[in-house]
């Protein structure tokens, strides 16, 4: 399996590829009024309007003290949407033996597990689910 691991705050999640359609740099955010919170504007990608989302509150880790770098583009069900991370910090093939399960709490429904690294841990985010209980 293939993850994009990436960094906000001072904490690194990973996506599966499969999920990632383009990473780019910082677009342009154009507000929308009486949106949810979560949502933090439109962007335009190509000619195509997309929503942007605020991981930041999703993953409820309050707001980045560097600027956010990256836009990473991301296929749910039939819709792209983009997320703004601090940074990308690699794209690795893992293999899902290593993906350790972090048992039944209810707030972390989206997390698949976390991935650990000698060094670090990464959580893995099932992004779907961090879609829809946001």
């Amino acid at each position: 399996m293939q993850v994009v691991i990436f960094k906000l705050k001072d904490e690194q999640f990973a996506v599966e590829t499969s999920r990632v359609q383009t990473i780019s740099e910082v677009m342009t955010i154009t507000k929308v009024p009486n949106a949810p919170r979560f949502v933090k504007g439109l962007i335009n990608l190509r000619g195509s309007v997309l929503s942007m989302l605020d991981l930041n509150m999703l993953l409820d880790i309050g707001e980045s003290s560097a600027e956010q770098q990256s836009t990473i583009i991301l296929k749910l069900e039939d819709e792209l949407v983009g997320i703004a991370v601090d940074q990308v910090d690699e794209v690795l093939d893992i293999d899902e033996a290593i993906i350790e399960s972090i048992g039944d709490d209810s707030r972390k429904a989206y997390e698949k597990g976390v991935i650990n690294f000698k060094d670090r841990i990464v959580t893995f985010v099932d992004i779907d689910k961090l879609i829809t209980t946001g």
